[in-house]
């Protein structure tokens, strides 16, 4: 019997260690999170996730060093993006992990998302189902950057600083389907607030784009097509 060659076998499960240590960091999480939804700038992931630009700039080289994220160079601004799909994909089956062997997941996410059992939940059949019927408005509150890398089919975008002063352009007799970055995102929940108190019937779809798309539901890019048709 050959005996197992130890280095080596250290060695391959040592630059299996290096993702996990890439991503051990709730700050180089969010930053995988925002760049599921679209390529950004040092700065502009900065100002979403709150942090210094220094700071940003520190835990995206991180990434880059794990090979998890790329940058690019366009003028004097470096875009961040994600390497490969599957990172997102990492990234949903981490969350997928998380919840079902932390139960701390659903009490912190209450705690985040105050509001989020306030609302109906509507499923992505029955939200297709109902498009189909012309009974309600899809809407991506996201911001625009995100909503042109990609969106639902049939979604308009109206992101949510622009609400408030947007909001005759939504149909009166309609529910309105509002959804954001998927389930650990407040942005959809803060949309539904401000439409119900303007007395829109509502509802929110869980899911985003990364979610959908996992779903095997086609999304829709200004650039190009993501995922692939539902059979």
């Amino acid at each position: 019997m050959s005996t197992t060659p130890r280095p080596q076998k250290e060695q391959l499960y040592d630059l299996f260690s290096q993702i996990a240590n890439a991503l051990a960091n709730p700050h180089r999480l969010e930053l995988i999170d925002l760049l599921t939804q679209a390529p950004r700038t040092v700065e502009e992931l900065a100002n979403e996730a709150q942090m210094s630009v220094a700071n940003t700039s520190q835990h995206l080289q991180r990434l880059k060093q794990a090979r998890l994220v790329l940058a690019e160079r366009e003028g004097v601004y470096i875009r961040y993006r994600l390497a490969d799909p599957v990172v997102a994909q990492l990234w949903l089956n981490l969350r997928e992990v998380a919840v079902r062997q932390l139960a701390e997941v659903e009490q912190a996410l209450d705690a985040y998302r105050s509001r989020r059992h306030e609302f109906e939940q509507i499923p992505a059949d029955v939200l297709l189902a109902r498009l189909r019927q012309d009974e309600v408005v899809l809407l991506d509150v996201r911001p625009e950057v995100e909503y042109r890398a990609g969106h639902l089919p049939a979604a308009i975008s109206i992101p949510i600083g622009e609400l408030e002063r947007r909001l005759a352009e939504l149909p009166l007799d309609k529910t309105v389907v509002a959804y954001c970055r998927g389930p650990y995102c407040v942005i959809a929940d803060d949309a539904l607030e401000i439409l119900a108190k303007a007395g829109r019937s509502v509802a929110r779809l869980e899911a985003g784009v990364w979610e959908w798309q996992q779903a095997g539901y086609e999304t829709v890019s200004h650039q190009f097509t993501q995922g692939v048709s539902k059979p």
